[in-house]
């Protein structure tokens, strides 16, 4: 099955451009176009993407920030990755906060757009490299205040295992024959996890690697 994606940008030279490359991809297709946020989430709604390739500005209109957010909550399966030309860590934390599943600069080359997309449509976190930076900073921080290691403190030491392996990309499935367990039992963890760290997804938990400093990016 190819990955359906939505592509939402007010420059309609910029939408066949990224229309082209996507669906230049064995494994893609695009599937619809929007101008503006609120049609972004009109047409997810009426298309059902596997990704939306959100630009974050997109006036006049709901701007892309907006409708990841108002997509996210009527449609969470829906995987949202924003497209902008703002390297600044402050559109980095209010897109996460948002629901989206990734960030990439519109500078980036081609190649890492389409890895992007696959990353993301498959659960995964996707963050440009100048990103990584001021995740780790602001995690850091969060350490020295104490917030960080109160909340990796409530984890038993099965469940730091399976949030690691989480975040390093391992299926349920994988997890369960590294620790020789169930998938069920490996599910359980998961919930667990999720429930003490009040998160809600795949993704939220690689975000929260993310800022722990344990996944790479080249």
């Amino acid at each position: 099955m190819a990955i359906r994606v939505l592509i939402a940008d007010d420059h309609a030279i910029v939408r066949s451009g990224l229309g082209m490359l996507i669906n230049a991809q064995e494994d893609m297709e695009v599937v619809g176009y929007a101008a503006d946020g609120k049609e972004a989430c009109e047409k997810a709604g009426e298309l059902h993407p596997d990704v939306v390739l959100m630009d974050l500005s997109m006036p006049p209109g709901e701007n892309g920030l907006t409708a990841t957010a108002r997509l996210k909550e009527t449609a969470p399966d829906i995987q949202v990755l924003v497209l902008t030309m703002h390297d600044d860590e402050e559109y980095l934390f209010r897109v996460l906060q948002a629901g989206a599943a990734g960030y990439i600069l519109k500078s980036a080359p081609d190649l890492d757009l389409i890895a992007a997309i696959r990353s993301v449509q498959k659960g995964m976190a996707y963050l440009y490299p100048s990103a990584t930076k001021s995740l780790i900073e602001e995690f850091l921080q969060m350490v020295k205040s104490g917030e960080e290691q109160a909340k990796y403190e409530i984890l038993t030491e099965r469940e730091k295992e399976v949030l690691v392996l989480i975040a390093k990309g391992f299926s349920n499935k994988e997890i369960a024959e590294q620790l020789t367990v169930s998938v069920k039992t490996v599910e359980s963890h998961k919930a667990h996890i999720m429930e003490k760290l009040h998160l809600r997804t795949r993704p939220d938990l690689v975000r929260y690697a993310i800022k722990k400093g344990w996944l790479d990016f080249e």
